[in-house]
C-alpha cells in the first residue's frame, strides 16, 4: 500500500492576509491528545495485552530495533532518556510527521525528536501537577513554544485538512458500516477513520508476509520496524477520534472548527460508541484516566489484529491483490486531502469490531447539530474608545523642568485579523489599525515656575489642551518589530519558513517572552515593540498654541505642531468574551512615548526668535474597551 501513485497534492492554503502588509498563515491545525496523552494511551494499550500476545509483540520489537539499538529501548515501552519506545511512535505520527516514512525517518535519525520527546516529558508532569486551569494553560504555552522551536513545522504540518478529525455523520439513522463506508467515499475529506484503515491495512499487509515469503533476518526485521512504523501511525488517528473536540464533526469555516474544537475539548462531551456505550469524552490535555482507559481498549483491539495477522492467526486475503512494500507507508497526511479510495466491503467488515468501539460524531448542520462555537479566527472592524492618564517629565520650553500629569478621551474605529491563539490561548496573532481622534486636557504643570500661576487653572498650563488625529498599529514580530514585513520576500522564495516565523511570532517570538500569562484574575502579557500608537497634534484647523518662558526675551506665544508616540509595555485583560461574531474585553495598557514638536512659530512678540523647543516623555496607563465584530 505504499502503493498509492498520482495522488493529486493538496497545497498548504494561506488563508488570511494580515492587514495592509502581512500575508499570514490559514490556522487549521487543530491536534487531538497532546504527546505524553497518545503515548499514555498507547502504552496502557500494550500493557494489557495478555501474556501470550505480549510476548509475540516484543519478539517483533527486539526484531525490528537490530541495528537502532542506541534509539531504540530494549523494552517496547521505555521512555527514558536518548529513547523513543513504540508507544512514543503514535505520538510523534501526525503531529511531528506527515507519513508512516517520514516518522521513521524522524525516530531512528533525528536528534530534535529526542528533544521533543523531554518537553513532552516534561509537559506530562506539569498537567499532573496543574492545579487550576489557568495553571495548565501556562503549562501548554512553554510546552508549545518549546515544541515549536524543537520542531518548527508543528503548528502547520496539519494545517492543509481535517485528517485528525471523524467526519459530521449524516443522518440520525446511518449506521456504522454506512458511516465507515462513508469515511472513504471519493471526494469526501481526509479524516482520523480513514486514515487508520488505511495505515492499519498497511501495516497487516506487511506483517502478512513475515509467513508468506522466505525472508533473511535482515529482509524479516526491516519489514516488521516498517510494519510497525505503519500500525503506530494508524493508531495516532483512532486514539483522536476518543478526543471530545474532534468528535463533534469539522463542518463551519477555519474559525467555527477551532472554537467548536477548544470548546468541546475543554468542556467535555457526552457521546454514544457505534456499539451502544455511553461515554463522556474529553479533549487534548484534559484527559483523564478514565479516556485514557476507554481509547487504549480500541487501541489493544488494533494491535491484538496485527499480532494474529504476525503470527497467522487471522489471514485477511482481501489484501492478497494489493501491491506490497516493505518500505513504511509513504502517503503524506498533511499534503493530500483525500485519503485513496479502494476499500471495499470486505475491508470495512473486517475491520468493523474495532471500528465500531468509536464515538459517532455530531450531525452535520442542520436540525439536531451539536452547537457550534467560533475562536476569534478572521477580519474584524471594531470600536476601541479609551481614557489615558499620562505623566510627563517636563514641557516643551527648555526652561520647562517640572513634571506634571495629563489625561485624555480617544474614540477609535479598528479594521484587523483575529489571529489569537494559534497554539494555544497564550498566543496573540493579533493583528489592526486604528484611525480615530483624541482629546487631551491640560497638563497640571504651569509653564513657569512662579507659585502664582499655580493658581489660575488651565490657561496658564504648560502643555495646553488640544486634540489629536491617531493611528495605532499592532502586529507580532518574530525577533524585532516589523521582521514580518521586511520579511514578506520569503513568501515567493520560501513560503514555508514565512509560515513558521508568522507561527512563532503570534506566540510570542522568537524569545517567546510575549505570550501571554493566564492568572485567575486575567491575562498578562509583555507587549513592548508589538503595538504603536502615533498621534498627530495641530492638524486640525489652526495649530496648538502655548506659553514659552524665555529669560532673554520675556514669555512667548508659540504656535506649534507635535507627532506622539506611544510604546505599550504590559497589557493586562481582566475579562475576555466572545459570541457567535462579537468579541469585547477590557485592556489596560502600562505604557510610555514621547512627544516630538515641530513646525513652531513666535505669535506674540511678533516677530521675535522662535524658542528651541525640546522632546518630552512620558509614563502612562490606557484604559481601552476594544469591541471587535467578525465577519
Amino acid at each position: 500500500m505504499n502503493e498509492l501513485k498520482n495522488i493529486k497534492p493538496f497545497n498548504l492554503q494561506l488563508i488570511l492576509f494580515i492587514l495592509l502588509f502581512v500575508l499570514t498563515f490559514g490556522n487549521k491545525t487543530l491536534f487531538a491528545w497532546v504527546y505524553p496523552e497518545h503515548r499514555d494511551i498507547a502504552a496502557l494499550a500494550i500493557q494489557n495485552l495478555n501474556k501470550t500476545e505480549r510476548t509475540i509483540l516484543d519478539k517483533l520489537w527486539a526484531s525490528a530495533r537490530v541495528g537502532y539499538e542506541s534509539r531504540l529501548p530494549e523494552s517496547i515501552i521505555d521512555n527514558s532518556k536518548g529513547h523513543i519506545d513504540f508507544p512514543s511512535w503514535s505520538a510523534i505520527a501526525g503531529d511531528h510527521s506527515c507519513s508512516a516514512e517520514s516518522m521513521l525517518q524522524t525516530v531512528l535519525e533525528t536528534k530534535w525528536i529526542l528533544d521533543v520527546s523531554e518537553i513532552a516529558a516534561e509537559l506530562k508532569v506539569n498537567l499532573s501537577e496543574a492545579e487550576n486551569r489557568y495553571q495548565l494553560i501556562n503549562s501548554l504555552r512553554d510546552s508549545d513554544n518549546k515544541l515549536q522551536r524543537a520542531d518548527p513545522e508543528y503548528a502547520t504540518r496539519a494545517g492543509s485538512n481535517s485528517v485528525h478529525f471523524l467526519i459530521s455523520l449524516p443522518k440520525v439513522s446511518t449506521t456504522a458500516k454506512e458511516y465507515t463506508m462513508a469515511c472513504f467515499s471519493d471526494g469526501v475529506e481526509s479524516n482520523a477513520l480513514a486514515a487508520y484503515s488505511y495505515f492499519h491495512l498497511s501495516a497487516l499487509l506487511k506483517v502478512s508476509n513475515l509467513i508468506e515469503k522466505e525472508l533473511s533476518p535482515e529482509e524479516r526485521s526491516k519489514l516488521i520496524l516498517s510494519a510497525l512504523a505503519d500500525e503506530a501511525f494508524a493508531l495516532h488517528f483512532i486514539e483522536d477520534v476518543f478526543a471530545s473536540g474532534h468528535v463533534a464533526g469539522t463542518w463551519g469555516d477555519a474559525s467555527q472548527r477551532k472554537g467548536t474544537h477548544d470548546y468541546y475539548n475543554e468542556k467535555g462531551l457526552a457521546a454514544t460508541t457505534w456499539d451502544g456505550k455511553q461515554v463522556i469524552l474529553m479533549g487534548d490535555a484534559y484527559m483523564r484516566p478514565q479516556d485514557a482507559e476507554l481509547a487504549a481498549k480500541t487501541v489493544q483491539m488494533s494491535i491484538e489484529q496485527f499480532i494474529d495477522v504476525a503470527v497467522g492467526k487471522i489471514n485477511p486475503d482481501f489484501l492478497n491483490n494489493v501491491q506490497f512494500s516493505n518500505e513504511p507507508n509513504d502517503f503524506n497526511v498533511c499534503k493530500i486531502d483525500q485519503i485513496p479510495p479502494g476499500f471495499e466491503s470486505e475491508a470495512v467488515h473486517f475491520l468493523a469490531p474495532t471500528l465500531i468501539t468509536t464515538p459517532k460524531p455530531g450531525l452535520a448542520t442542520g436540525l439536531g447539530a451539536m452547537p457550534r462555537f467560533r475562536s476569534e479566527l478572521g477580519l474584524f472592524v471594531g470600536a476601541a474608545p479609551s481614557l489615558r492618564g499620562l505623566t510627563y517629565s517636563s514641557g516643551f520650553g527648555q526652561e520647562q523642568n517640572t513634571a506634571g500629569g495629563m489625561g485624555s478621551i480617544e474614540a477609535a474605529i479598528r479594521f484587523g485579523v483575529g489571529l489569537e491563539g494559534v497554539l494555544n490561548e497564550s498566543g496573540d496573532g493579533l493583528v489592526f489599525l486604528d484611525l480615530g481622534w483624541r482629546q487631551d486636557g491640560s497638563s497640571t504643570m504651569s509653564f513657569g515656575a512662579t507659585p502664582s500661576l499655580e493658581q489660575a487653572g488651565a490657561i496658564t498650563a504648560a502643555i495646553p489642551a488640544r486634540d489629536a488625529f491617531t493611528f495605532r498599529l499592532r502586529m507580532p514580530f518574530w525577533l524585532i518589530p516589523g521582521d514580518l514585513i521586511i520579511a514578506v520576500p520569503l513568501l515567493i522564495v520560501s513560503p514555508e519558513t514565512y509560515t513558521n516565523m508568522a507561527v512563532i511570532a503570534g506566540n510570542g517570538g522568537l524569545i517567546p517572552w510575549q505570550s501571554g500569562i493566564a492568572t485567575p484574575i486575567g491575562r498578562f502579557q509583555f507587549m513592548l515593540g508589538r503595538e504603536i500608537g502615533i498621534s498627530f497634534y495641530g492638524l486640525g484647523g489652526n495649530h496648538d498654541a502655548m506659553l514659552i518662558p524665555d529669560q532673554a526675551e520675556g514669555t512667548k506665544l508659540v504656535q506649534f505642531r507635535s507627532t506622539q508616540f506611544d510604546l505599550p509595555i504590559l497589557e493586562y485583560r481582566p475579562f475576555r468574551t466572545f459570541s457567535l461574531d462579537q468579541s469585547s474585553s477590557l485592556v489596560f495598557q502600562l505604557n510610555f512615548g514621547f512627544d516630538i514638536p515641530h513646525s513652531e512659530t513666535v505669535l506674540v512678540p511678533e516677530g521675535s526668535k522662535v524658542p528651541e523647543l525640546k522632546t518630552i516623555y512620558y509614563l502612562g496607563i490606557r484604559m481601552a474597551f476594544d469591541w471587535r465584530y467578525y465577519y
